[in-house]
């Protein structure tokens, strides 16, 4: 059974329709749109957005006329006749970092409200949305263990809200290491500080003070007004991130290549994929797809393998 498309997709096709169809063929009546109408379309989009873009708007096309024909407004799709259909692009893999290039970023952020963000998102491979999701109570110090259950949302019928995962898999619980661990737990202090108004640096028993309940860990945090229960605005960190990112020597990477650079990391260490996609919250096949457009470490460790094998063996 097909899952219904989320808010943000629906204003994702919404847009795309508006900014891309419409200019072109919002003058015809539905009956009046011809397959020639569609290739003029497309020709007209070459050459001024992305390749996926235009894959993007020829499916979601298609998708408008092909529910024509099924509540029979049309007798025919035009999308059936039209002389030559966008070709299908590979997906945008991303950048993955070394371990001394990842070093380099992760550092680079210290000192900034990014810092703990990133790191999260480097050592655990989550997703943006997923981190701005969570929340204190989703961290267990003595097991070491982070849940996530949940994503930030963003639309413009609904603004900032919290939403389950698209896919069961995509909640899940990890085991994060020691040092990563010890950042979390400084973060909540400084959270707590705040709420008892104790500077920091003054010594203070600060174990019967409480968050507020759902506090988030990365909340939007006003210095007059702070409000742990308010999540930050994703588009901001993703700007914040890229900007930083630019001036530490790494134009164009992107917030999400953290993720891909986590999984990277792990696969060419040898964990195995599965590991790997259960941490992440991944399919295995798409994470495979995507990992072999990332690296060819992997293909070289194979052949040092076989080599070590085959010696002696094929030699005289």
């Amino acid at each position: 059974m097909k899952r219904a498309a989320g808010v943000r997709a629906v204003e994702r096709y919404d847009q795309l329709l508006r900014t891309h169809v419409l200019p072109t063929l919002g003058k015809y009546k539905l009956q009046e749109i011809h397959s020639t109408d569609i290739d003029k379309l497309y020709l007209n989009l070459e050459g001024k957005i992305a390749p996926r873009t235009v894959q993007h708007v020829h499916s979601v096309l298609g998708s408008c006329l092909g529910a024509a024909v099924r509540t029979r407004k049309l007798a025919i799709s035009p999308m059936e006749s039209i002389t030559k259909a966008p070709a299908p692009c590979e997906s945008d893999h991303g950048i993955a970092l070394d371990d001394d290039e990842l070093r380099k970023l992760v550092q680079g952020f210290k000192g900034s409200a990014l810092f703990p963000i990133v790191s999260v998102a480097a050592f655990t491979g989550a997703r943006r949305n997923e981190i701005l999701a969570l929340r204190w109570s989703d961290l267990d110090p003595q097991k070491k263990e982070l849940r996530i259950e949940r994503a930030i949302e963003e639309t413009k019928a609904h603004g900032r809200r919290f939403k389950g995962p698209k896919k069961e898999s995509h909640k899940r619980t990890i085991t994060i290491d020691d040092d990563l661990l010890a950042l979390l737990l400084s973060e909540r202090e400084k959270h707590l500080r705040i709420v008892a108004g104790v500077p920091d640096g003054a010594t203070v028993d600060l174990s019967l003070v409480k968050l507020p309940e759902g506090a988030l860990m990365f909340p939007k945090l006003l210095r007059r007004s702070p409000d742990f229960l308010k999540p930050r605005r994703p588009k901001g960190v993703t700007d914040g991130f890229t900007s930083r990112a630019e001036q530490l020597g790494f134009p164009g990477l992107r917030f999400h290549d953290l993720r891909g650079t986590h999984e990277t990391l792990l696969l060419d260490r040898g964990v195995p994929v599965h590991v790997v996609a259960a941490r992440c919250g991944h399919d295995p096949a798409v994470l495979l797809r995507s990992y072999a457009k990332r690296t060819r470490k992997a293909d070289t460790s194979a052949a040092g393998v076989i080599g070590r094998i085959s010696k002696g063996i094929l030699g005289n």
